[in-house]
């Protein structure tokens, strides 16, 4: 009874239960976790994208900075420089004799310019007469006015202009005329043709000339004003013994006077007074018998220096130079040669210098600036190979 009993009350028990399909219930179950995971992993993988490009831009060396306006000048930044230091380059004033040519374009501005040059003869032959030559390197150059063979011998001078020549003739008049040979006119007479002739002034009011004793005896020396009517002249005090004053040259800013004397070189005032002595020279020493160009503030000197027993050049007039000096200490200044010959050297009114250097068979010129380096080089024509300058104006 008990066990009939027992089988009545399970089956009305499973009356009451819902069937249920299993398989569909796990089919939906596996969807939903499906669907879950994909949703964890996306979002996982998001989360991982954006702390990577986070992380990018924090650390990017090269990111870009926010766009500029479009009327913004750009800026191009400039690399910093490397630790170690970058070579200081030389700015010494001379090449060692031997050593290769300076660079021919170096300090090149426009305001340092070769000026014009003036040529002559170097050696007079048998002719009575010669041209005056002008050049300026780049050009050709200019037959002048036919000079006698004193004024070449003597002290003719051009005006710092180049357009008139001074110059003692053999009858020892002082004689003037336009660099065309037009003009001629005398302005004085008993003038030495020798030693000093005639010197312009840098403004080209006055010739520095030396009167003729007329005892014979040193004479004096005088300063000829031409421009005035009268061409008045202002007499020095100062008093030399025989002709031991010679070669007068100005410098550029009409202060100074340079002479040979005394074995060397003396500098004077325009008033004849004695300024200074440059050291370095002596009867048994270094000697020198032409001064040939003075800087434009008389602080350096162009010449011929010679040993007694050595080459003394032309009594008349010889033009070479071999040396640079520096007026108050007597020093040699040291001039970019490139190794080779010096010859001629001339003071430009700016402070540069034009320096005449033997170039194969003939000559070159150099343009060297206020500081000694070269600024550029030029060949002279052929036709002044048996020629020397004579003056050199801006």
């Amino acid at each position: 009874m008990n066990d009939q009993r027992l089988r009545l009350d399970l089956t009305a028990l499973a009356d009451e239960v819902t069937s249920v399909d299993l398989r569909d219930r796990t089919l939906r179950t596996s969807r939903r976790l499906g669907i879950q995971r994909a949703v964890a992993t996306s979002a996982a993988a998001l989360l991982l994208i954006a702390a990577a490009a986070g992380t990018a831009f924090a650390i990017r060396p090269d990111q870009s900075p926010t766009p500029l306006p479009a009327d913004t000048p750009s800026v191009t930044a400039t690399p910093t420089p490397s630790a170690s230091p970058t070579p200081t380059p030389s700015t010494s004033a001379g090449d060692t004799p031997g050593a290769p040519p300076s660079g021919g374009t170096g300090t090149n501005t426009p305001s340092v310019q070769f000026g014009k040059l003036f040529y002559g003869p170097a050696e007079i032959a048998e002719a009575t007469t010669a041209n005056l030559r002008s050049w300026r390197p780049g050009g050709s150059t200019t037959r002048l006015l036919a000079l006698p063979d004193i004024a070449f011998r003597g002290k003719m001078s051009v005006s710092s202009d180049g357009h008139r020549v001074a110059w003692a003739e053999d009858n020892n008049d002082l004689v003037v005329a336009d660099a065309d040979g037009s003009n001629k006119q005398k302005i004085r007479s008993n003038v030495s043709a020798y030693c000093v002739g005639a010197a312009w002034s840098p403004d080209r009011r006055q010739l520095l000339f030396r009167e003729l004793a007329e005892r014979g005896g040193p004479g004096r020396f005088g300063m000829l004003d031409m421009r005035s009517a009268e061409k008045t002249v202002r007499w020095w005090t100062t008093e030399f013994e025989d002709f031991e004053a010679c070669n007068a040259v100005w410098s550029a800013d009409g202060e100074t006077i340079a002479m040979t004397i005394d074995y060397g070189v003396t500098l004077y005032g325009t008033d004849g007074t004695k300024r200074r002595v440059v050291p370095g020279f002596s009867e048994d020493g270094w000697q020198t018998d032409d001064v040939v160009s003075l800087s434009p503030d008389g602080s350096l000197v162009a010449l011929l220096r010679h040993k007694p027993d050595g080459d003394p050049g032309d009594g008349a007039r010889d033009l070479r130079v071999n040396v640079v000096l520096d007026t108050r200490t007597g020093k040699q200044v040291s001039l970019p040669l490139g190794g080779r010959t010096l010859h001629q050297v001339y003071f430009q009114s700016d402070g540069s210098m034009v320096v005449r250097v033997e170039a194969g068979s003939g000559y070159a010129v150099l343009l060297v600036d206020g500081d000694g380096k070269k600024v550029s080089e030029t060949a002279e024509p052929a036709s002044l190979k048996d020629e020397q300058i004579l003056a050199v104006v801006d």
